[in-house]
């Protein structure tokens, strides 16, 4: 894998290794029960632990958007997200925080406040003008692949080759995000967000793909349908099928992992670089 550094508005994030983005969900409706947050006491505990567990990045997120969900108007975003953003920024001074939204006037009091990146599902489609305010705050923009819109992606996707497509798509949005002035790009093919459980599979089996584009490439494997669905499970029991995709992304290149669970990510990224060190340098 290549390696890389972020710069996230002067806060320097080194890919020489992979790195974990905690997932902080602000939302009451979150496909996975056990990531929702209820109330700013309980959002700092868990941007708390998530820090001391390792993670790089903490992705904080007032919106849903997992299939059929409802999508919500810009003031209750910015209600859910604001008060909490501030106070996590105050509280944990030397963590990078990154927003999870692809409306441009939340992205903007989120930058204005502090926030160190932008993470939007869309890649700047759907708002374009999300990409200049990320641009003008001199911050990292998570350009996503997203078959349809928040809440109504198809039930029936139809690719003829998924990870071509993706990459396609990826190539223009480059080109249109590095023309408004945006230095660090990092893609995220989108795992779940309007693709089958066969196309997440064949995604992640040509993860490799998207080195092509020499840019940071983000997972976000965590607890999805593509585990729970092929094993017969929940959300809630898919830890152990998380792990072991994450070592597949991670040896198909993979450099960021969002995820809810940052100390096993963690541990799966130890155990990667171990594997990899001792296969070139097995003596």
């Amino acid at each position: 894998m290549k390696q890389y550094t972020i710069n996230a508005r002067g806060r320097l994030i080194s890919l020489q290794q992979p790195v974990v983005m905690g997932i902080l969900n602000l939302t009451p409706d979150s496909f996975h029960p056990g990531s929702r947050i209820s109330g700013t006491e309980e959002a700092i505990s868990h941007a708390g632990r998530m820090l001391t567990e390792g993670a790089a990045i903490i992705d904080v997120g007032a919106a849903s958007s997992r299939p059929g969900a409802d999508v919500i108007q810009v003031d209750e975003e910015l209600q859910r997200l604001m008060p909490v953003l501030d106070l996590l920024l105050k509280t944990f001074p030397e963590a990078v925080f990154s927003v999870d939204t692809w409306r441009a006037e939340v992205a903007q009091a989120a930058l204005t406040a502090g926030a160190h990146m932008i993470n939007d599902i869309s890649a700047g489609t759907l708002e374009p003008e999300i990409v200049r305010i990320t641009a003008n705050a001199h911050a990292p923009f998570v350009a996503m692949h997203m078959l349809g819109s928040p809440g109504r992606m198809p039930a029936h996707p139809d690719y003829k080759d998924v990870a071509g497509e993706i990459l396609r798509f990826f190539v223009g949005r480059i080109r249109d995000v590095r023309e408004a002035g945006i230095s660090d790009i990092i893609l995220d093919p989108g795992f779940g967000f309007g693709k089958s459980v066969a196309h997440n599979f064949r995604l992640l089996q040509r993860l490799e793909i998207f080195q092509f584009l020499e840019l940071p490439l983000m997972v976000g494997l965590s607890r999805k349908s593509m585990i729970w669905r092929t094993l017969g499970t929940t959300p809630e029991e898919a830890l152990n099928g998380t792990t072991a995709l994450h070592m597949i992304a991670l040896q198909n290149g993979a450099g960021i992992l969002r995820v809810h669970d940052v100390k096993e990510a963690r541990e799966a990224i130890t155990l990667h670089e171990r594997y990899t060190t001792n296969t070139s340098n097995p003596d």
